[in-house]
């Protein structure tokens, strides 16, 4: 039997490559493997032996072909293939001289399965010892290839732990690293809220500093101002004593020339107060006069077909306030080239007068500035200011929604007026009777049809212009825009101001109002414009009291004026209804109440 050399694939002294992964190895070892079991027989070493070579059947070699794929061939034998297919696929093989082999009877041949021998030649001890060596040198190289591989995988194992150890340490190191830039985060933002606490505090200690400057500038200021107000004051001291010096020693050398007159003063004196007593009585008789005459007119009314409803105490206050103004104030000021700077100066600051807080408060100073001054006599002026900031009924459209608003505006002027000169009351009541006579209240009624010609109509208030009456719309439209303004100055109300004709005398005229005068068109639309603008003042002043007065109109003065049945009186008799089923006098009226507000806080708080 012959032997072939198998060389390995590598070099005896193997060293594999450290590059190696053990994937590679085993896959290099698998391949080595399948080489060496699917390779061809090996080549005898020497030839067989002449006895081979005979012609004898029974020693002659036979051949036997063996598939170098087993799976294959189990493969085939598991789909059926048969001994006849088996045989045909024996071809050259390699020859087996079998010597002296005994034959078995096992089971085995009976199926056609042969059963592999170990057939070897005898050899000489060299070549044993040859094949044992070369035994021993592939089992010593698998051995040493196993101990490689065995290394390399505990190095790589090794390699794999130091990476994860590397790794764990890398991660621990990286948590480390954040805690550290952590906290130096904490630090640097606790050093970086030092530093802007203390940057505020300088700050703040700056403005200090700067604002106890100016404070102390200021205190310096104030200082110096009362050290020169009373160095002035000392000064002015100074003069008064010099002036009362020379004038006691001015009275000293007169006072032998006054204790020679002293007679003629005394006679002087008693002249003038003799001409006092007489002017006094003079103005007294003039007065009487003039009641006197009102009473006559009254009287001549009468007489001539006109009745005059009002009652006794509106009519002497009407009288008192007449010849107040007939005493004090020339006639036909108007047309005085010496008052006429004044009556432009005070209409130039009517006009500008707005329903805001500031034009207000602007037209109030300038009218008392001109009310006060030395050039013009106080009446006059009071007589100026009375006849312009009440004519503003004509200079404006009383029509528009917004009339109501500047008449609140014209009821404050008036009271600021009126605060700083009393005076001027007076004036604006005498100008509101004779311009409106419901303001006293009055009302003149023509008894016939002769009485109602043109001196009737301008007596109780027709415009005339071109010689034509002006038409009862247009007269009744003038009465609810004088009344309204009237009614405005009645409500006003200012803190820390006293009114000297306040809700009290507005609560009187509405009395008077319903107990003298008739229910009319004219009556109905001036109550009606009364109400309106001071029906929220006087409930909120007087409550029950004041829903006894709407009682009042609505069972007497209401039925009495539908009795009539006109057009016009159809029309005020439903104002007043409305007002009082609607509650009107529930509600604030418009434009009271802010410029009220504003002006208590801004001028008198």
């Amino acid at each position: 039997m012959g032997f072939e050399r198998v060389e390995l694939r590598c070099p005896r002294a193997l060293d594999p490559h450290q590059s190696w992964t053990l994937g590679d190895v085993l896959a290099e070892l698998d391949a080595l493997d399948t080489t060496t079991r699917h390779a061809a027989p090996p080549t005898p070493l020497k030839q067989p032996p002449d006895w081979s070579s005979n012609g004898s059947a029974r020693e002659k070699a036979f051949v036997m072909r063996v598939d170098d794929d087993e799976d294959d061939t189990e493969d085939e034998d598991e789909d059926g293939i048969g001994d006849g297919e088996s045989r045909a696929l024996v071809a050259k093989g390699a020859r087996f001289f079998c010597n002296g082999l005994e034959s078995s009877d096992s089971e085995d041949d009976l199926d056609g399965q042969i059963e592999p021998y170990h057939l070897m030649e005898k050899r000489t001890l060299e070549k044993s010892i040859l094949l044992e060596l070369e035994r021993e040198h592939h089992l010593k190289v698998q051995e040493e290839v196993r101990s490689k591989l065995a290394a390399l995988e505990v190095g790589h194992q090794n390699e794999i732990q130091r990476t994860i150890s590397a790794f764990a340490r890398l991660q621990k190191y990286a948590e480390s690293r954040k805690e550290i830039d952590r906290r130096l985060d904490v630090h640097f933002q606790r050093r970086i809220a030092e530093v802007l606490d203390k940057h505020l505090s300088m700050v703040q200690r700056d403005h200090e500093q700067k604002s106890q400057i100016v404070e102390r500038r200021i205190r310096d200021d104030a200082a110096l101002e009362e050290a020169k107000r009373k160095e002035q004051a000392v000064k002015e001291e100074k003069l008064r004593q010099e002036r009362a010096r020379q004038e006691a020693e001015a009275r000293q050398k007169e006072a032998a020339k006054l204790a020679a007159e002293t007679r003629k003063t005394a006679f002087e004196a008693a002249q003038k107060e003799a001409a006092e007593k007489e002017a006094a009585e003079k103005e007294a008789a003039k007065l009487r006069e003039a009641a006197a005459s009102q009473s006559s007119q009254n009287s001549q009314n009468i007489n001539a077909g006109i009745k005059v409803f009002a009652d006794k105490y509106a009519l002497e206050a009407e009288s008192q306030r007449r010849a107040l103004v007939h005493n004090q104030v020339p006639e036909n000021i108007h047309l005085r080239k010496e008052f006429a700077k004044y009556d432009r100066q005070i209409a130039k600051s009517i006009s500008k007068l707005m329903p805001t807080t500031d034009s207000v408060r602007a037209r109030a100073s300038e009218l008392i500035k001109a009310l006060d001054g030395q050039d013009c006599p106080r009446p006059i002026a009071c007589c100026l200011f009375a006849n312009k900031i009440i004519s503003i009924v004509k200079s404006r459209n009383t029509k528009d929604k917004t009339f109501g608003n500047l008449a609140f505006a014209c009821g404050y002027v008036m009271l600021l007026v009126a605060n700083q000169v009393p005076d001027a009351m007076d004036y604006l009541l005498a100008e509101f009777n004779r311009v409106c006579t419901y303001t006293v209240p009055k009302h003149l009624h023509a008894l016939n049809a002769q009485a109602r010609n043109k001196d009737y109509y301008r007596l109780i208030g027709y415009q005339e212009e071109n010689g034509q009456l002006e038409s009862t719309e247009s007269y009744l439209t003038y009465v609810v825009a004088y009344v309204k303004l009237y009614a405005a100055m009645i409500q006003t109300e200012i803190k820390g101001v006293r009114h000297p004709h306040g809700l009290a005398e507005g609560w009187k005229w509405l009395a008077l109002f319903l107990n003298a005068l008739p229910a009319t068109t004219a009556t109905a639309c001036a109550l009606h414009a009364f109400l309106k603008m001071a029906g929220f003042a006087l409930h909120k002043k007087y409550g029950s009291q004041f829903l006894k007065i709407l009682d009042v109109i609505s069972r007497c003065f209401l039925p009495a004026l539908k009795d009539q049945g006109n057009k016009m009186q159809s029309e005020a008799a439903n104002n007043l209804q409305n007002y009082l089923n609607d509650k009107i006098y529930l509600q604030e009226p418009e434009g009271q109440y802010l410029v009220q507000q504003l002006l208590s806080k801004e001028l008198f708080m």
